[in-house]
């Protein structure tokens, strides 16, 4: 059995795998960066660009259950289920459910709010590391709403947000259009993020990690990974049909994680995938400044280098059905609603995978008899806003350092 010359192996190449493998390297360690695909070929490439630290609350809302229905009806609509894939994520559903209660939904605010509130510091950070700073934008993000009883009713949310430290700022009709002049005159409000941030080319992004990553000296294998386990001395893993040793690993494999960790650790997480869409617009990037997302129509739209990409959609649908192409390109039609005279060119679309688990928590945890294998997957919709911070963390477990952020709440054994 041949032995990676390296002291850590980091499995998955997306932008969490490329930030701890990056974050271990400048500790000193020498790493593998290993995926099937390549780097950033899954919800790295195709995100919504957003650094979305102002999304503290968990998908499980109270009273959700009675809105669940109505959301499932329209298969086009900002939700949907594959019903062939209904039996398989009922399980997750109810384990989602249960955490819409007000302590688990409270405990998980917190939990998120502690991530987010240190996610664009620790970006600043490896940007300027890798001298790429222009890689982020913080100058805000737009919430708009075209009904006023849809703005009156997200008062509670915006305090729910206040009280775990998220500032926004209030905007009538008129600040709106000053903000974004091309946006529609439909629309009656606005709420302002100033602390968030947005790129122009995620994929781009974590190119450019994982190039700095190469240049310092770390080596990049694209091979599948299959049958690890842990020995006395470290982990095993097949790497393409090759038995190879190394003697600690970083699990980073997004919606992949699942049957790695089962393997590891013999505990079956409750992971899933929310299927995400998005669409872009070739010839409209210089429509808006920053990011905008719909309050009525749940979607994003995100000026970047080459064109407005149109996100946000979400259907659970698995790992293996066809993508359903007609939700991303309904969201042209959602853009032409709040940009008038948007030129409806279709430029390309895409279908990416979200590693979900239900109670809107990742898994950032060390685990192993000897604590070889580290745990970094389940960043839901925000992968990119914390994946800097979630670098930072699994170096600081693997030195055995306090952490910036008590990890009590993203540990593994939070499942029974």
């Amino acid at each position: 059995m041949k032995s990676l010359d390296s002291d850590i192996a980091v499995i998955g190449a997306g932008i969490i795998g490329v930030c701890c493998a990056l974050s271990l390297q400048q500790s000193g360690y020498r790493v593998t960066l290993i995926d099937r695909d390549g780097v950033g070929e899954g919800a790295s490439k195709g995100n919504a660009g957003h650094f979305a630290t102002e999304q503290v609350l968990p998908l499980a809302t109270p009273g959700l259950m009675w809105k669940i229905p109505g959301m499932l009806a329209d298969p086009l609509g900002p939700v949907a289920i594959r019903w062939s894939y209904l039996h398989r994520i009922t399980p997750w559903f109810i384990r989602f459910m249960l955490n819409t209660r007000q302590r688990p939904y409270h405990q998980g605010a917190a939990a998120l709010s502690a991530l987010n509130s240190h996610s664009l510091p620790a970006w600043l950070r490896l940007l300027k590391q890798v001298k790429a700073e222009d890689q982020l934008k913080v100058e805000g993000s737009l919430l708009v709403f075209e009904k006023a009883q849809s703005f009156a009713n997200y008062q509670t949310t915006r305090n729910q947000l206040s009280d775990y430290g998220v500032k926004s700022v209030a905007l009538s009709a008129g600040q709106v259009s000053e903000l974004e002049p091309d946006l529609s005159s439909n629309i009656r409000h606005g709420v302002f993020f100033p602390e968030t941030g947005h790129t122009a080319d995620p994929y781009r992004l974590t190119c450019i990690l994982a190039d700095f990553f190469v240049a310092q000296g770390g080596e990049m294998i694209q091979q599948s990974v299959s049958n690890v386990r842990t020995t006395e001395t470290g982990v095993t893993l097949q790497v393409a049909g090759e038995q190879r040793q190394v003697p600690k690993i970083v699990l980073a494999a997004g919606a992949w994680s699942k049957s790695l960790v089962e393997q590891l650790t013999g505990k079956t997480v409750p992971l899933d995938t929310e299927r995400g869409y998005h669409l872009m617009l070739p010839d409209a990037s210089k429509k808006l400044r920053i990011p905008v997302a719909s309050a009525d129509r749940r979607f994003i739209m995100t000026p970047m280098d080459d064109g407005l990409r149109l996100a946000g959609t979400v259907e659970f649908g698995g790992l293996h059905a066809r993508p359903n192409m007609k939700r991303a390109e309904m969201l042209a039609q959602h853009a032409g609603a709040l940009i008038p005279g948007l030129k409806l060119e279709l430029g390309d679309s895409w279908m990416g995978f979200r590693p979900s688990l239900p109670d809107s928590l990742p898994v950032i945890d060390r685990v192993g008899p000897r604590g070889q294998v580290l745990l970094a997957f389940g960043h839901q919709h925000l992968g990119l806003t914390q994946a800097a911070l979630t670098g930072e963390l699994v170096s600081s477990l693997l030195q055995e350092q306090d952490p910036v952020v008590d990890l009590k709440p993203f540990r593994l054994d939070r499942f029974s």
